[in-house]
């Protein structure tokens, strides 16, 4: 077949796969869900803790921690080894048994959203504990709010609010993650087509060698004490970077363990029987290849499909890229509490983030010593591309060693009542 009997089927995919509409029945269907917490039953391609993914976890974030990566010394640490930190829980799961949502619900909600482009501009995140090599993650969530807000990008957009509690295998919730899920339709995106003048970067090996001198400089705190009574409000934290973004950033990062369920990045027979299973999720290429629509992340061709000018990150890369700064930041002897981020902008091939953070309060509370700060990523053409603020915990001088701060008790109750929950079924369904 010719590349001109190709072009006509492709277009048409294109325009399949940027069709779908967001219905005002779609979002009254969606509000049903709130409220509603599940089990979750996904196997993610990491299931149990171990030295080895912490590694490729840390190193696939851009961080050669040697608290993450290095055993040795690791265990003279208060920590005792590596531990991964909270965080890698937002794409490490155990399948964890529960009842299924109530029948009606599940009819009323099925395929709602279908074809609609989603992506996650950012959330919050609680730490409550560091989870060690043996250990298993086990997850259950469900949606807290819905909003329908005008978008400059794409008409109208919904924005999903689903909440996250993520335990180990002694039902302890280790984190708390709740999420904005942003949907649009992907054809007003592409009409509107506001984002494709945006020029693509460029770098002089001057600009190289400013971005290497970041880097240089960029040095875990490691052992050294940071103290509560070390830091005033107004303090400036040392300026850092992370990027420019590069395909090979992308595929480190699934390397890591991320985005492979729902849908799933599969190859040969398996991506075969995936294709059967969620067909729209596969949008013919250029070549006529079907292929997964997530692509956009590393497909610049598929991503000016859908009105940007090239692939970008997922916002969740920033997420953790922001994580590794702050508890590096705070040394082997401090705790990232919380962190709250809003992606404001993408982060597309060549971009650059220069990352600047300042203490902007300071507290004492249940016997913890806890700072605020503001963190913000600016690209180069000097747009604020993510505004996040934290809440750190510091050993004090006066009063001693960090403490981890714990879920509240109505979460807590409820991961025990979930896990005793799957221990029950699955005593069921082996007996």
């Amino acid at each position: 077949m010719s590349d001109a009997d190709n072009k006509k089927p492709i277009s048409e995919e294109f325009e399949r796969a940027t069709n779908y509409e967001l219905t005002d029945h779609d979002i009254e269907r969606a509000r049903l869900l709130i409220g509603i917490d599940l089990a979750c039953r996904d196997k993610e391609q990491i299931t149990t803790i171990s030295e080895d993914n912490i590694r490729t976890y840390a190193q696939g974030c851009g961080s050669d921690n040697p608290l993450f990566v290095d055993p040795d010394y690791a265990s003279k640490t208060r920590w005792g080894g590596v531990y991964a930190p909270p965080i890698i829980s937002g794409f490490v799961n155990k399948p964890l048994l529960g009842d299924p949502i109530p029948k009606e619900i599940k009819d009323q909600t099925k395929s709602v959203f279908r074809g609609i482009h989603a992506f996650i501009s950012g959330g919050e995140w609680k730490f409550y504990k560091p989870l060690y090599p043996g250990d298993s993650v086990y997850s259950f969530s469900g949606e807290v709010d819905l909003e329908v807000t005008p978008s400059e990008f794409a008409g109208r957009k919904v924005t999903r609010f689903n909440r996250s509690v993520k335990m180990n295998q002694r039902g302890e919730v280790i984190a708390e993650y709740t999420y904005r899920l942003i949907l649009t339709e992907r054809k007003k995106a592409r009409e509107k087509g506001k984002n494709l003048s945006i020029e693509p970067a460029s770098y002089t090996d001057e600009d190289i060698a400013r971005i290497d001198e970041l880097y240089a400089n960029d040095n875990p705190r490691g052992r050294e004490k940071l103290f509560f009574e070390d830091l005033e409000v107004g303090s400036i934290l040392p300026d850092s970077v992370r990027g420019p973004l590069t395909v090979t950033d992308v595929v480190n990062f699934h390397a890591a363990g991320y985005g492979w369920v729902p849908y799933g990045l599969r190859t040969g027979r398996m991506w075969h029987k995936n294709r059967k299973r969620i067909a729209p999720f596969y949008v013919k290429n250029e070549m006529g290849v079907p292929d997964v629509a997530q692509r956009l992340h590393w497909d610049s061709s598929w991503a000016q499909a859908i009105g940007n000018p090239r692939a970008y990150d997922y916002g969740v890369m920033r997420e953790h890229y922001l994580y590794h700064y702050l508890t590096e930041w705070v040394g082997d002897n401090g705790w990232v509490v919380s962190m709250y981020d809003e992606i404001r902008k993408f982060n597309y091939m060549g971009d650059v983030q220069f990352v600047k953070g300042e203490v902007v309060g300071k507290r004492e509370e249940n016997g913890q010593y806890l700072v605020d700060l503001k963190v913000q990523m600016i690209n180069q053409r000097d747009e604020e591309t993510v505004r996040c603020t934290a809440t750190i915990a510091l050993p004090s001088k006066k009063g001693g060693a960090v403490l981890l701060p714990q879920a509240d008790e109505a979460t807590q109750r409820k991961a025990i009542e979930m896990l005793a929950r799957h221990g029950e079924l699955l005593a069921e369904k082996q007996g």
